[in-house]
Formats: C-alpha cells, structure tokens, sequence
C-alpha cells in the first residue's frame, strides 16, 4: 500500500500589519504548511534553518477570524515573548518581506522583476539583479564625566526624537551618508542635532533594526566642548541626566536601551 509522505513541519513567521502571527502560547506556529491562508499573489519566503527546523514567512491574506486560539502581535511586543533567536529571526522575515513589496519591479528599466534565489532577483528585461541591502544608520551615547571624578555625578546627554512614538528619551541617531565612515557619520549627527563635539569615539555593538530596514550601529563618546543648541527640527526636546536621575527611557528590545543600561552599570 502506498503512503502518503509526511511533510516535516516548519516554523512559520507570518505578518498582517506588521504584526506577527502567534499561537494561543505565545509561540511561533510549527506546521507542515502555513496555518493561515498567504495574502493573494503571495508565495512563502524560505528562511534560514533554526534550531533543525526550516522557517518560512509570509503576509497573511487578511485579518484573523474571531474563533481562532492564533493572535497578532506587533512584532516590537514580540520581542518579551520570544527566545531571542526567534526574535531575530522574525525581524529577518520582516526585512525580507518588506522587501520583497518594494522590488516588484526593475529600478533601472521598470519591467517586472523575478526570483533568482531566495534572497534576490533578477530584471525580466535588462538582467539587473538586486539583493535586500539594509540602511545603515549610528546611534551614540555621549557621556559627560564629572569634573569632581564621582560617578554618581557623570552625565548622558538623552533626547526625545519627534519620531518617538511614547514620551520618552533616547540617543542621537542617524542614517550613514554616502562617502562616510561611520565614525565621521557619529560625529555629524551629533554636531548636526546638538551643536556638541566629542572625543574618544568608540564601537560598543550592532543591531539589526526591521523597521522596516536598518543595521544599528552603536558607538560610545565623551563631550568635548560645546554649548547645546537642539535641532529643532528633528528634536524635541534634551539634556543631561545622572545616574541616578533618569527620565522614561527606550524598552529593552533596543539597542538605545543595551547602551544605556551599560552606561549605568559603568
């Protein structure tokens, strides 16, 4: 007698919205195929294996019926219900998901664009192929050692960014130009949103930021000279903050927080 084969299951990261898709446990669902129908025209975007499991993503058709047990999170929120790989992941999924909306078609010749493999495509017409390439953008935390060498009196310069979304304080951030390091990229934003100059630049870490498509890359420095002048158009408001006197600041899911957290802990 012949058997039908049993398909090995796969964790499936699936959007509506930019909300991701979970189980009434709040875990990724693990199924042979996608456990809700795939938006019209949508194929499922293969993932890199995780954990021995293969992953897959996709954008949901529509919103979920009510007599479902799955629900949609956004996928920031995700990031207290999930492992940290699952997390990472998912941001993965989103970035290629939302890239792949944005390459329907060439931008060189604008005929339809095609899959060439899973991370790229190629121009019907011209031959052009493109890959997902995210932004790359530097955030820093400037320190302000105190003059009387107590650390419970050193100083972070903390400002509110008018795309904050919640009142609360976080970094100076911005996206690397063209021809710029990303050394040379820290220290004109800072000079650009807060008049200040500094010293003693140095890399802390990095962080894949999918929203919808940027690589963080966080660096420490120290105040130099400078009198505080906000650019108003990008800021709100700022200043200087203690230790043990700081405002609302970003949650953990950021690298803005990580940074602070560490400049804390000293």
């Amino acid at each position: 007698m012949l058997t039908t084969p049993t398909l090995p299951p796969i964790r499936w990261f699936l959007f509506h919205n930019g909300a991701l898709l979970l189980t009434a446990d709040n875990a990724l669902p693990l199924a042979a195929a996608p456990p809700v129908p795939l938006a019209e025209g949508q194929t499922q975007q293969p993932l890199p294996v995780l954990d021995g499991i293969p992953c897959a993503a996709g954008q949901m058709e529509g919103p979920l019926p009510p007599d479902t047990a799955l629900h949609l999170v956004p996928l920031r929120q995700a990031f207290d219900l999930l492992t940290a790989a699952d997390f990472r992941m998912a941001g993965k999924a989103q970035e290629l998901l939302h890239w792949d909306a944005h390459t329907h078609h060439c931008g060189v010749c604008g005929a339809p664009m095609q899959r060439a493999t899973d991370i790229s495509k190629v121009c019907t017409a011209c031959g052009r192929e493109v890959w997902p390439s995210p932004t790359t953008a530097v955030i820093v935390l400037i320190e302000r050692p105190s003059p009387n060498g107590r650390r419970e009196d050193d100083e972070v310069l903390l400002v509110q960014s008018h795309n904050f979304r919640g009142d609360y304080y976080g970094l100076v951030a911005g996206f690397v130009e063209t021809g710029e390091t990303l050394e040379d990229a820290a220290r004109r934003e800072i000079l650009e949103e807060t008049g200040l100059h500094v010293h003693r630049l140095r890399y802390f870490a990095s962080q894949p930021w999918p929203f919808p498509s940027v690589l963080m890359v966080g660096f420490f420095a120290q105040y130099a000279e400078g009198e505080m002048r906000l650019q108003t158009s990008e800021l709100r408001k700022g200043g200087w903050f203690k230790r043990s006197a700081l405002p609302a600041i970003p949650g953990t899911v950021s690298l803005a927080r990580r940074m602070i957290d560490a400049w804390q802990e000293g």
